[in-house]
């Protein structure tokens, strides 16, 4: 007797002839949504990116793709779809597992997806997978639908993890990712204490070089410190320097002069103040040890890892354990969830890269506590 059970498939690189083949299957599989037919070739001949399809026989039975974020060990699972041919016969399982291993082999601890809250069969092969719900996106979809937000790790189960809970904030501007990062900070240490558009700008006033490599200014790490003192926090500034900072980013001796200028000031209000700023090297383990006493620390980094523009740029630490450092990036690119830039895990050997920044190899942070009040410390 003749079995009724179908060929199996093939697993493959998404190549760009296949094009037309997932332009079809987007149709039939989303009523909304839809990668267009340009956006699908733009991600095949993409880098960034695992991108595989299932095959049978010549026939494109679904395919599932995953988004890398440069700079990070995240990977974000896009989209993955079935066509009718392909149902019921365990394709987007087997399409999401190939995924996982491709993206793990490129490095990512981590991968995390959206998922329509009426979606139950998806939801039930997700969690059958092992991810985990850890949030939800209101109004994500094109008809106004809310998105569940789960994550699996794919690498390795943490050890050590030393985080605190910090809320997320998005800088409004190219050039206040400081101030963003600073009210992360300063929110997760005291509750009572509210970010806003307002108060991003007024920390960006107090705590700005004036210039910077290109435009307008950012921040330095002396005058941030100096702007959350003023906001009742206790700071202490690490640099691995003494001379004047960001001097080099601009070319123009009339701006070179303003720098220096703002970078003595904010040292001789630092002095005043009693914050210490000390010119030596910190590690990891310091890192570690300060998230450990429940403080937090803003960290500058080179973007060059991240988008390939080697900008200075302020991130939040938020976590650390023994594999990973974990922050919370002010900032996001078109193609991402602001959830995406939530406890990114970026490995400690790339940490200590990124936080390398221009020809002076700038390393810098301002770790930030809350000050006790009297009366909470005669409790």
């Amino acid at each position: 007797m003749p079995s009724s059970r179908l060929p199996t498939f093939e697993i493959r690189p998404a190549a760009p002839a296949d094009v037309p083949a997932l332009h079809a299957l987007e149709q039939a599989c989303f009523d909304g949504d839809r990668l267009s037919r340009r956006r699908l070739r733009h991600w095949v001949a993409a880098e960034n990116r695992v991108f595989l399809v299932a095959e049978r026989a010549g026939q494109l039975l679904g395919y599932v793709l995953v988004l890398l974020r440069r700079g990070t060990r995240l990977a974000r699972l896009y989209s993955l779809a079935v066509g009718p041919a392909g149902r019921g016969q365990g394709i987007g399982r087997a399409l999401l597992c190939a995924a996982e291993e491709a993206s793990s082999h490129s490095g990512r601890l981590f991968m995390r997806l959206e998922v329509a809250e009426n979606n139950h069969s998806a939801i039930a092969l997700y969690r059958q997978l092992g991810y985990r719900t850890f949030g939800s996106y209101a109004n994500y979809y094109e008809d106004a639908g809310d998105a569940l937000r789960m994550q699996k790790r794919i690498r390795y189960r943490p050890e050590n993890l030393h985080s605190l809970e910090v809320p997320w904030y998005g800088q409004t501007t190219d050039f206040t990712c400081g101030p963003a990062a600073a009210m992360m900070a300063m929110a997760a240490l005291n509750p009572d204490y509210r970010p806003s558009v307002s108060e991003e700008l007024a920390l960006w006033r107090q705590a700005t070089t004036i210039f910077m490599t290109a435009g307008t200014g950012g921040c330095h790490p002396i005058g941030l410190a100096l702007a959350m003192r003023a906001r009742g926090f206790d700071c202490a500034v690490y640099l691995n320097q003494a001379s004047p900072l960001f001097v080099d980013g601009v070319r123009s001796v009339a701006k070179k002069a303003v720098i220096q200028q703002v970078d003595a000031d904010f040292r001789k209000a630092a002095r005043e103040q009693r914050i210490p700023v000390v010119e030596e090297e910190f590690t990891q383990e310091q890192l570690q040890q300060w998230l450990e006493q429940g403080a937090l620390a803003l960290l500058l980094i080179s973007t060059y890892r991240l988008d390939g523009k080697k900008v200075p740029h302020w991130v939040t630490l938020t976590g650390i354990d023994e594999e990973c450092l974990y922050v919370h990036d002010p900032d996001e690119d078109d193609e991402q969830n602001p959830l995406d830039s939530q406890y990114l895990p970026i490995a400690r050997e790339d940490f200590a890269k990124m936080s390398l920044f221009g020809r002076e190899r700038l390393r810098t942070a301002v770790v930030v506590r809350r000050v006790m009040r009297k009366r909470e410390s005669a409790d």
